[in-house]
């Protein structure tokens, strides 16, 4: 298989505040054009663009293209385990929403320390490798947001795993919360071949700073900021597939140009990103990728991602007199809870794969847009 895989968690939508609504007609079209181009692994999950996004994928691709031509990743979520008989129930849900007799790659979803509790008390791996046996699953997997040292435990507990899928990208290398690399080089220790999901961290590589974006062009004047990204992951000699959330047929056509007879960072090329990285962290004030984890379950239904993206904004804009980021936030509070109601509960930080402090953060937005 070509290393880049159609993630199905950001799809162009008809309406950009309703995760819902999948321009059905847009995603076919680019759908069409990455088989075209030789690639075949797409990837959705159970809760992903409100729970519609693996019957996208039915739509969009499994009716049309025959079953042989593509291969299909989907997830166990995890983190709505709640009783024996769930992981029956939920597996059979999405062999009916995705149009399928089974998956291609299928992965135990967001295991962390309170995650893999879950999993063990449900036998979630024993679960997934019986329908391995039974031919319903081809390869199976987790995919990863925690320490490599909670990596490790897992990886040692449960070595029947085929691979394993981490935040990887060149941000978060270093992170010490994040530990793209050490959580990488755990992998390679264990022998498990690794599927890169954020690669571009929700967008945030793909919209660097400028003195970022002029210290790439004067080495590659043709390369936009997120394929350096991307490539960097590809370029991890562990590494197979490096999954990407397109939202539109621009980004998709960027991506197949330099994925199609894909070419390892050079050392050069390499010697640039602890550069690049250095002033993006110096610009960048909620390194929030907006997965909307946090949103699940939120007692007062703040629409956290969004926020944090307009206080960015915020952040950046030279017109402090007029605020347009201000009328976007009203707005939402019509809707949706103001950042000054949080309960401080934590349990949007519990489901945080970033590690943000999202109460500190939302107290900042708070100050930004809601005193006179």
């Amino acid at each position: 298989m070509k290393k880049l895989g159609f993630g199905m968690m950001r799809l162009p939508l008809t309406d950009k505040d309703d995760p819902k609504s999948v321009d059905m007609a847009t995603v076919c079209e680019m759908v069409d054009s990455f088989l075209e181009q030789g690639f075949t692994y797409f990837d959705t999950a159970y809760m992903y663009h409100g729970h519609m996004s693996e019957i996208v994928a039915r739509e969009t691709l499994v009716k049309r293209h025959p079953r042989e031509s593509f291969v299909l990743a989907s997830k166990l979520p995890s983190m709505f385990l709640k009783a024996e008989g769930d992981q029956e129930r939920i597996f059979a849900e999405q062999l009916e929403k995705c149009g399928v007799d089974y998956f291609d790659y299928y992965l135990i979803h967001n295991l962390g320390v309170k995650n893999y509790e879950t999993a063990q008390k449900f036998d979630s791996f024993g679960f997934v490798s019986r329908l391995k046996a039974e031919g319903r699953v081809k390869k199976m997997g987790f995919s990863f947001h925690d320490s490599a040292e909670v990596l490790d435990r897992i990886l040692c507990d449960h070595p029947e795993v085929d691979f394993v899928q981490i935040q990887l990208n060149y941000l978060d290398w270093e992170h010490t919360s994040i530990q793209s690399r050490l959580c990488y080089e755990t992998c390679v220790r264990h022998g498990k071949p690794v599927i890169v999901m954020e690669p571009v961290k929700g967008g945030t590589l793909a919209n660097v700073p400028a003195r970022v974006e002029t210290m790439f062009s004067a080495l590659h004047p043709d390369w936009s900021a997120a394929s350096w990204a991307i490539r960097f992951a590809a370029s991890q000699e562990n590494v197979f597939m490096v999954l990407s959330g397109m939202s539109d047929m621009e980004q998709l056509k960027d991506n197949m140009s330099y994925m199609a007879d894909f070419k390892p960072l050079t050392d050069a090329e390499s010697a640039l990103l602890p550069k690049a990285v250095q002033i993006i962290y110096e610009d960048i004030a909620i390194a929030c990728t907006g997965c909307a984890y946090c949103v699940e379950g939120c007692p007062k239904n703040i629409n956290i991602p969004k926020y944090f993206e307009l206080y960015n904004a915020e952040m950046k804009a030279e017109n402090k007199d007029f605020s347009i980021q201000q009328s976007y936030y009203e707005n939402y509070t019509e809707t949706y809870g103001k950042a000054s109601e949080c309960i401080r509960c934590r349990k949007c930080e519990r489901a945080c794969p970033q590690h943000i402090r999202i109460v500190e953060a939302l107290k900042k937005v708070a100050e930004a847009f809601e005193n006179d």
